[in-house]
């Protein structure tokens, strides 16, 4: 039975982003609550692709780039400290990830899309380069006809996520943090004598901070606390195969094999709404996609299809804020939770225990939605 109701920090939100933060709170010394909806959450953390990844991330926000690459340079640690502490190994890889084009067109848009990313103030550049079909055909002698070239980037990777959710659990649990399934926020009120009175499905926590990181549920959370969280659903799809021998020693943005064998295939983007279910056109679609890529996985059986939400923001970069009226309150909402899983367990989580987030991260405030767009 959960009979304490009081703690240093409640975090909203069970998913990997939630997860990360709360570890991280505790490893800062404090008395920690997850409150979780549980298996009823819009929840990403079930359906992402389970990339470490840095090659797209920061056309638009020099920032994010920065922060993207210093959660993956800080994974290797990251992912060992957990298994340590939980004996869960994550299976995290870095080998560097590929994107591959099958037209000119396409690997030209890709191309300029890097360099305009490079290009932009306060960048900190790091190496990639375009690779030709002879040049991908050494590393990948399964590819396809219709690979015309490809972009890599060396500080990619690949974890198996679904592990990495259960260790981030297993070390809130083994560091003392109380786990409170089928506890669905109704509202959240700051007290007069500083922190909050959370109330939930199944009865009220007191809490000196609250981190909402409940992904699109922070749309509804965040102005209980004066705070905003412009988010929406946005679906994705994916296909696994049966296992099969390696065949990919890299991980690609939409194709790749997992530590145990089977391939993942996943490229959507879709404006649904709440909508979860799969459909069979943009499966079939990506499917074709990665047999031109691979001819040998239309041999592959299909076991798994599944279709999750991922959290988006207006720009889709990520939001993370502190409340002026209602101090001691913030927010963590991305779409990108297991690559940034590390910095948000070891950089942002201590942040947040000091009671305030650094400068650093001003550019990922709501407050940037606010300013007037360009007649």
């Amino acid at each position: 039975m959960n009979a304490k109701t009081s703690f240093d920090a409640a975090v909203i939100g069970g998913g990997v982003v939630g997860a990360a933060v709360a570890r991280g709170l505790l490893g800062a010394g404090l008395s920690v609550c997850i409150l979780d909806e549980g298996d009823i959450a819009h929840r990403a953390s079930r359906g992402n692709f389970a990339l470490v990844w840095v090659q797209s991330k920061g056309l638009g926000m020099a920032p994010y780039g920065a922060w993207t690459r210093r959660s993956s340079d800080a994974w290797a640690g990251f992912a060992e400290g957990l298994r340590e502490e939980t004996d869960i190994s994550l299976a995290f890889q870095r080998p560097g990830g590929f994107s591959l084009a099958l037209s000119e067109e396409e690997l030209e848009k890709r191309r300029t899309a890097l360099v305009r990313m490079h290009n932009q103030p306060g960048w900190i550049p790091y190496d990639w380069e375009v690779l030709d079909r002879p040049a991908l055909a050494k590393i990948f002698p399964d590819i396809g006809p219709d690979v015309v070239g490809g972009l890599y980037t060396p500080i990619d990777g690949h974890v198996n996520s679904l592990r990495l959710f259960r260790a981030l659990h297993r070390s809130f649990a083994l560091r003392g943090g109380s786990y409170r399934p089928e506890h669905a926020v109704t509202a959240i009120t700051p007290l007069s004598a500083g922190g909050f009175r959370i109330e939930t499905a199944r009865g009220a926590i007191e809490a000196a901070r609250v981190v909402l990181a409940a992904g699109v549920a922070n749309a509804r959370l965040a102005p209980m606390v004066g705070l905003e969280a412009p988010v929406r659903p946005q679906r994705g799809q994916i296909l696994v195969t049966e296992k099969t021998a390696p065949f990919l020693s890299h991980p690609l943005v939409t194709v790749r094999q997992t530590d145990e064998g089977g391939v993942m295939m996943g490229d959507s983007a879709e404006e649904a709404g709440f909508e979860a279910r799969i459909g069979l056109g943009v499966l079939s679609v990506m499917a074709e996609r990665a047999v031109r890529m691979f001819p040998r996985i239309a041999s592959l059986n299909v076991v798994r299809t599944w279709a999750a939400l991922r959290v988006m923001s207006q720009d889709g970069f990520p939001i993370y804020d502190q409340s002026e009226s209602a101090p001691g309150a913030f927010i963590a909402t991305c779409h990108s939770g297991v690559t940034l899983a590390a910095v948000h367990a070891e950089t942002l989580a201590p942040m947040i225990a000091q009671g305030a987030l650094d400068a650093a991260l001003s550019p990922f405030s709501a407050r940037r939605f606010h300013v007037p767009q360009a007649a």
